[in-house]
């Protein structure tokens, strides 16, 4: 059985013991265990169910790389799914449920699949599931559907707090064991700003559980002073429980620390997640020991070789009171040496070596360990728990020779690199033969924008160098890697380095490993139907071997085919072991088959730290103009236009919003309105390139734009589709100001700087996003004029201040710059003031207005009378297919200029074609308003049975200018049809007949807007 031994566990404080429980029944750990650690020593040996046969597993390993004990942690707001056991800190109280089984996890109904599973072997859904057709709805998908999944959906809102941070260091040291420690000391002492973290709460990696001596002392001697350096080190910042996530361009890279998760009763947030930028990245992040593959090896009580050794050491655990161990290297004998001190039995070492192992071997054997060297496991016994192993030769074909009895399997198939971060942002991988192992290819690193590689690995992750006489992947060469990682690192970052004096270290000789990729290496089909390389997704070694078999020769395909790797641990343990057999399936060199894709994060970061503190009312920031709160006190009903809250109209009381818009235009067209236009986007560019960067950008021609001057101008995206409209300003000779669509600024501001970032970099001209840093009215109607003729003794008549020209002018004291601009057709004036005093403008507007009856008005009474006036808006009358030709505007592209974006495209034979939909006015017979979105339909139906349509509503309102339903839309050949009566099919059963007109309704010549 498994349980707590008498003493040991470095990890663990026997004087503060911990109450948690699991699957509701109350167990007890120390501080300083994990969840896994407190199950076993509380015999808790099966942890959880497979996906596919819901088989039972137990614990296989002791870290991130845990595929097996996956448990749903807490209850109600605090409540998250599929936690690893293996990484989870114990606390009082602490609530964990094992997960992917019913009713309870000794009996899962489930299990049944394991009896079936010769019927569903790697790839059955693919050829099950596609007949009979009419299956797939009413059948397959239901079941699909309620099989997804391990742990359960939380329900409740997360009760915890997340946030962002944002940071900058010269050198991002990631993995804090003892090559981790040694690149950073180096890189900071050669005056560096270091940021060290570590995944776990301790440092010193493996390197205090596997031994060894440095400078004479023990390692743990050793890692304790190098922390207290480096925390003397003013330079350098020190993060434990913070694991890299993941690696990206220009030396970016993410960090995700878990802050609470082993204290959830202190304050602060729970996780946080940091963006970090970096000068040079140095991956420290270790190996990870892989399994073998033999049959039964997923039965709970068969566990790597390293987490049996943490278990007994870190923790002070007996994961069993017998432990055989079965090897294909030197290292697992640490375990055996381990197990033996603790007072526990170990029965036999297999070795599948022929040879056997070096002085730990016998270190083994002056211990009374039984070594069989030359054998390997045929078979594990035991269905919840291991109950004994059926030794064979590794050289055979599994025949038994010997019955030996245990509770664990401690098995080791070598040690696999974490290369992750390092194929993050491309780095490549060599293969090691004599390691078996891929590794980072240092002629191959991850490069920035200067050309320059910017990620360093250092330590066992790194891989066996072969550059010196010490090759292999003790603890000298993983020092001597770490410092070489972290002056390198500084010195290209033009740090002045000196020589590290590397520490004497004791370690024993090794001899090196043989791969084992299937145990015994001529297993017959029964024993290969039962060897297990993806634990959580029931991959095994015979569907690899199928997949190969039904021309799955990529392994990328092959892990879609049978779901290796797919699992949440990413192949951590796998994924070598299934692209090596393979290889071997194939007849091909495991280099050739390659390996899968690495993408971050490294694992599984919460939902809640991706959000940071975007969630509840701050998900998606609220934005409000300078009037806002005008608008609250005076009734305003609000319309969401992008992250902006704009007044929809003012109802006054017993006023429905269709009146109140009524009256609103009717003010405005009959005498004075106002309007809140500071959502408008305003975008500054400036440089001696800015008119050539804005030929380039409008489909007209900006650069002859006179200073003080307006033009009206579209914007496509490089497929020729508009994306966006507004006026430009010309301030200067160097300097312009555009105008966008309330929800495009940020948009547009974006796309402006990636064509100045990627195509145009050698152009001056520089874009700042201004739209905040002012408010903008516009006064419209009538009265406009007169209304700011008292506000100022300068001369702003039509002659000083015609049509789409601007003027800087003082207005009631505040310096202004007044736009004669309009989107309604009436004389109107766009009047920007800054932000800090445009509450108290808008207040002195209404005062000079109230003897002409001024009335603010909202968006929808915008939309009416730009809808009069045959104005276009992006979002309406554009849907990402329609291009400026389409809505009638082939007047505001140049035919001066040679290109600008989406030129080319908008010359492609189905663009350039007369045969479009086009832009016309909609009128409908009866005087109703036509419905928003409803389509024209014509004679016959199109090849999917349906009826034909020819056209579609793009905008429509009921105008009380002209008391009458008017819309907008684009018809198939529409221009060419004028008079045509359509009919547009409603959704309430109505079909609405519309005549295809002029898409002016109001004042076609314009003589209102340029009086």
């Amino acid at each position: 059985m498994s349980t707590r031994l008498k003493e040991g566990g470095r990890r663990i404080d026997r004087a503060k013991q911990v109450e948690f429980t699991f699957n509701g029944k109350r167990m007890s750990g120390f501080e300083g265990d994990t969840l896994a650690a407190a199950l076993l020593a509380n015999d808790q040996v099966m942890m959880g169910r497979s996906f596919k046969y819901h088989r039972p597993r137990g614990v296989v390993a002791s870290g991130a790389e845990e595929p097996n004990a996956l448990v749903n942690l807490g209850e109600g707001g605090k409540f998250e799914p599929n936690q690893r056991a293996t990484t989870t800190e114990i606390f009082d109280g602490l609530t964990a449920a094992s997960q992917n089984h019913w009713p309870s996890l000794d009996f899962d109904v489930g299990a049944i699949n394991a009896k079936l599973s010769r019927f569903l072997p790697a790839g059955f859904y693919y050829k099950t599931f596609m007949f009979p057709r009419f299956a797939w709805k009413h059948l397959y998908e239901p079941i699909v559907r309620q099989s997804a999944g391990l742990g359960r959906v939380p329900k409740d809102r997360d009760a915890d707090t997340y946030e962002h941070y944002y940071a900058f260091f010269d050198v991002v040291v990631i993995g804090g064991g003892v090559a981790g420690l040694m690149a950073a000391k180096s890189a900071g002492e050669a005056g560096a700003k270091v940021l060290l973290m570590e995944q776990t709460p301790h440092w010193g990696g493996r390197a205090p559980v596997d031994g060894g001596e440095v400078d004479g002392k023990p390692v743990e001697d050793f890692v304790a002073a190098t922390v207290a350096a480096l925390e003397a080190m003013g330079n350098v910042t020190l993060r434990t429980r913070m694991m890299g996530a993941g690696v990206y361009d220009h030396g970016y890279m993410l960090g995700y620390q878990r802050l609470r998760d082993h204290a959830p009763a202190a304050k602060g947030p729970r996780h946080r997640l940091w963006r970090i930028r970096a000068g040079r990245i140095v991956t420290a992040t270790g190996a990870i020991e892989r399994p073998l593959s033999f049959a039964g090896n997923d039965v709970p009580g068969v566990m790597l070789a390293s987490a049996v050794r943490d278990y007994v050491v870190d923790y002070g655990v007996s994961p069993g009171d017998r432990v055989v161990v079965v090897t294909n290297n030197d290292d697992a004998y640490r375990t055996a040496i381990a197990v033996k001190a603790a007072g526990l039995s170990v029965p036999a070492i297999l070795d599948a070596r022929a040879g056997g192992g070096g002085a730990l071997a016998e270190e083994a054997k002056a211990q009374g360990i039984r070594v069989l060297n030359g054998m390997g496991v045929a078979k594990v016994h035991g269905k919840k728990r291991v109950e004994g192993v059926a030794v064979c030769r590794q050289a055979g074909e599994g025949a038994v020779e010997e019955e030996i009895g245990c509770d664990v399997v401690a098995m080791s198939g070598g040690w696999s690199p974490v290369v992750h971060l390092w194929s993050h942002c491309g780095g490549k991988l060599v293969w090691n033969d004599k390691y078996a192992m891929f590794q980072p290819n240092p002629e191959a690193s991850p490069t920035g924008a200067d050309g320059e590689g910017f990620v360093l690995a250092a330590g066992v992750a790194a891989g066996a160098q072969t550059d010196t006489d010490f090759e292999g992947l003790g603890l000298y060469e993983t020092l001597r890697t770490a410092v070489r990682a972290g002056t390198q690192a500084a010195a290209e970052l033009g740090f002045k380095t000196r020589d590290v004096a590397l520490p004497t270290v004791s370690e024993h000789d090794e001899v090196a490993m043989e791969p084992v990729w299937l145990m015994p290496q001529g297993a017959g089909a029964k024993l290969r139907m039962k060897a297990w390389l993806d634990y959580q997704n029931d991959v095994k070694v015979s569907d690899v071997q199928l997949a190969a078999r039904e021309g799955y020769e990529s392994v990328e395909h092959t892990k879609r085919y049978t779901t290796l790797g797919m699992a949440t641990d990413q192949g951590k343990l796998s994924n070598i072991n299934g692209l090596a057999t393979l290889a071997n399936a194939l007849g091909e060199a495991i280099p050739q088959v390659g390996t899968t894709t690495f993408r971050p994060p490294y694992t599984p970061i919460s939902m809640g730290a991706i959000a940071g503190e975007a969630r509840a009312e701050t998900f998606q920031p609220l934005r409000r103009t300078p009037m806002h709160d005008w608008h609250e006190e005076n009734g305003a009903h609000w319309e969401p236009v992008g992250q902006w809250r704009r007044p929809y109209c003012y109802p006054r009381k017993g006023e429905s919003h269709a009146a109140a818009v009524a009256r609103e235009v009717m003010a405005t067209r009959d005498s004075l309105g106002l309007l809140d236009a500071s959502t408008l986007g305003k975008l500054v560019v400036k440089g001696p390139d800015a008119g050539k960067f804005l030929d380039m950008l409008y489909t007209n021609m900006m650069s002859t734009l006179k200073p003080g001057r307006c033009r009206y101008g579209l914007m496509c995206s490089e497929n020729g589709f508009l994306i966006d409209d507004g006026v430009v300003a010309r301030i200067d000779e160097d300097t312009f100001l555009c105008h966008t669509t309330t929800g495009g600024a940020e948009r547009i501001h974006a796309h402006m700087e990636e064509w100045l970032q990627t195509e145009w970099w050698d152009w001056q001209v520089y874009v700042a996003n201004v739209t905040e840093q002012y408010a903008q009215i516009a006064v419209v109607g009538p009265n406009a004029r007169k209304v700011l003729e008292k506000l100022t003794d300068e001369d702003i008549s039509a002659e000083s201040l015609p049509f789409m020209a601007w003027k800087d002018v003082t207005l009631d004291g505040v310096n202004s710059r007044v736009y004669r601009i309009s989107f309604s057709g009436e004389l109107s004036y766009e009047i920007a003031v800054p932000a800090s005093v445009g509450r108290a403008f808008w207040g002195r507007l209404l005062q000079a207005g109230e003897e002409y009856g001024v009335t603010p008005y909202g968006t929808e009474a915008l939309h009416v009378m730009r809808a009069e006036k045959g104005f276009i808006m992006i979002g309406d009358e554009t849907d990402g297919t329609v291009i400026p030709q389409d809505l009638g505007l082939n007047w505001a592209i140049s035919k001066k200029k040679d290109d600008y974006l989406g030129k080319r495209a908008q010359a492609r034979s189905f663009m350039d074609n007369p045969d479009r939909w086009q832009l016309v006015g909609l009128e409908t017979v009866d005087g109703s308003a036509l419905p928003d979105g409803a389509y024209a339909v014509a004679e016959g139906t199109n090849a999917n049975g349906q009826r034909n349509v020819q056209g579609r509503v793009t905008s429509t309102y009921f105008s009380p200018t002209l008391g009458k339903g008017i819309a907008m839309g684009l018809v198939h050949k529409g221009p060419d049809r004028m008079g045509e009566v359509l009919d547009f099919p409603g959704t309430d059963g109505k079909t609405y007949k519309a005549k295809i007109v002029d898409p002016v309704f109001y004042d076609r010549d314009g003589e209102k807007q340029n009086v």
